[in-house]
C-alpha cells in the first residue's frame, strides 16, 4: 500500500488530501511511520525523528495515528487479495506476499492479477496499492519497492538476474547497516558482487547468513508463501510503526485481530480448541525474539469474543509487559468434522453468539471489515 496510514488519513478526511500528512509518534523522541507522497517532496521519510520531519516540512500535518482504524482497512484489503488467491502471506498492516501461480488459469495472466487487485482497492477502498512480481519473494518485494508510487513491476524468470545483478546489497531483505558495512569491506556492493562472491569467504564472515544471502544473490529463492489458510492454524499479526506501549492499543489490537480470525474461521466452517498470543519485545538483543502463549478452551470455538478474551488474558498474566514490536493471535487445534458439544444451560446463550456472528459476518460482506467492530 502507497503512504498507507497517511492514505488513510487522507482518505477518511477530505480536507487532508493534497496537503502533506505525517503519521507517527508527535511527541520530541516521535519516530515516523508513514509520510503522504507530498511530505516526501520534502524529503521526510518513514523512521525519520519527528523533529527531523518538522524541521524539513513545517507546514505539515502531524498526527498520531489510527492503529485500529489501519488495522480494519488492512482487513479490507486482505479480502481483496483473497479474492484471487487463498495464499496471502501478511507482513504487515500495508504489505503481503500473494501466490498466484495457482490462479493462472482462472485469471488468466499475472499481470491480469495484477492490474485486477489495483483496480479492485482504489474502486473499492479508495486507496493505491503498488505490485511488484517475480519468480520468488525477494525479486518481487524489490520490485513492489521500485514501482511506487501508484505503479506495477513484474519481473520474468528470465529477467531476474539482470533485474537483481546491478542493485546494491541493501535491496535484500536483512541486510542492515551492519551487514551491509562488512560487505563492503570485503568489497561486495552489489548483489551482482556478492553472487560472484565464494560462499564459503561469506559464511566465514557473516555465519550461516552468508550463504543464505549468496543463494538470494544468484537468485535461488525457494521461500515459499506461508499463509493462515493452511490446515494447522488460523492467524493475523501486525508489526507497528513505533513501539507499542499502551495496553488500550495492544488490547485493541489483539481484539480487532480476533475478529479477523474468528471470521475467516467461520467463512471456512472451522473451530479451533488453542488460542496463541504472540508477541516481539522491543529492545536491545529481542530483534528476533518472539514471545508465545498458549491455551486450550474446553469446546472449539470461532467465536472473536471467546478469542479475545483468551488472547488478552494471556497478555494481562505476563510478568512484566515490555514495549512490543508485534502483536498477534493465532488459533490451533482446528475441529472440522466433529459435532460441537452443547454445555446443558448454554444452548440458548450458543444461539444467540451465532446468530449475532452471523450478523456481523453479513455486515462486514456488504460493507467491509471496518464497518463494525467489537469494543473493548
Amino acid at each position: 500500500m502507497d503512504a498507507f496510514f497517511a492514505s488513510v488519513e487522507q482518505l477518511d478526511t477530505p480536507e487532508l488530501r493534497g496537503k502533506a500528512v505525517i503519521v507517527g509518534g508527535t511527541g520530541k523522541r516521535g519516530v515516523v511511520a508513514a509520510a503522504s507522497y507530498e511530505a516526501r517532496r520534502f524529503g521526510v521519510r518513514s523512521a525519520m525523528p519527528t523533529s527531523t520531519a518538522r524541521r524539513l516540512c513545517p507546514q505539515g500535518i502531524f498526527l498520531h495515528g489510527r492503529m485500529s482504524r489501519y488495522a480494519e482497512i488492512s482487513a479490507d484489503v486482505r479480502e481483496i487479495f483473497y479474492r484471487y488467491t487463498p495464499l496471502v502471506e501478511p507482513l504487515s498492516l500495508d504489505e503481503a506476499y500473494l501466490d498466484v501461480s495457482g490462479s493462472l488459469r482462472l485469471f488468466g495472466s499475472v499481470k491480469e492479477i495484477a492490474v485486477n487487485i489495483r483496480r479492485d482497492v482504489r474502486r473499492d477502498l479508495g486507496l493505491v496499492v503498488s505490485v511488484g512480481g517475480g519468480p520468488g519473494k525477494l525479486i518481487a518485494k524489490i520490485a513492489s519497492k521500485k514501482a511506487k508510487p501508484d505503479g506495477m513491476l513484474l519481473i520474468d524468470e528470465d529477467e531476474a538476474l539482470a533485474f537483481l545483478h546491478p542493485l546494491s546489497v541493501s535491496e535484500i531483505w536483512g541486510v542492515g547497516p551492519a551487514t551491509e558495512k562488512k560487505l563492503h569491506a570485503m568489497g561486495v556492493a552489489t548483489i551482482g558482487q556478492l553472487a560472484a562472491a565464494n560462499p564459503a569467504t561469506l559464511e566465514r564472515e557473516l555465519g550461516s547468513w552468508g550463504p543464505l544471502l549468496h543463494g538470494l544473490a544468484c537468485g535461488n529463492d525457494l521461500r515459499t508463501v506461508e499463509c493462515d489458510r493452511g490446515r494447522k492454524s488460523y492467524g493475523e499479526e501486525n508489526t507497528f510503526p513505533e513501539d507499542a506501549t499502551e495496553e488500550d492499543l495492544i488490547e485493541a489490537t489483539l481484539i480487532a485481530h480476533a475478529e479477523t480470525v474468528a471470521r475467516r474461521l467461520r467463512r471456512d466452517e472451522v473451530r479451533g480448541r488453542t488460542i496463541t498470543l504472540k508477541y516481539r519485545p522491543s529492545g536491545p538483543g529481542e530483534e528476533f525474539r518472539l514471545v508465545t502463549r498458549s491455551m486450550s478452551v474446553e469446546a472449539p470455538t470461532n467465536d472473536g469474543k471467546s478469542i479475545s478474551e483468551v488472547a488478552i488474558g494471556l497478555w494481562r498474566t505476563e510478568p512484566r509487559h515490555p514495549p512490543v514490536r508485534l502483536v498477534g493471535v493465532q488459533v490451533s487445534g482446528l475441529d472440522r468434522d466433529r459435532p460441537v458439544q452443547l454445555g446443558l444451560f448454554k444452548v440458548e446463550e450458543d444461539k444467540r453468539q451465532d446468530a449475532l456472528n452471523q450478523a456481523l459476518d453479513d455486515i462486514v460482506a456488504r460493507f467491509g471489515a471496518g464497518a463494525v467492530r467489537r469494543g473493548s
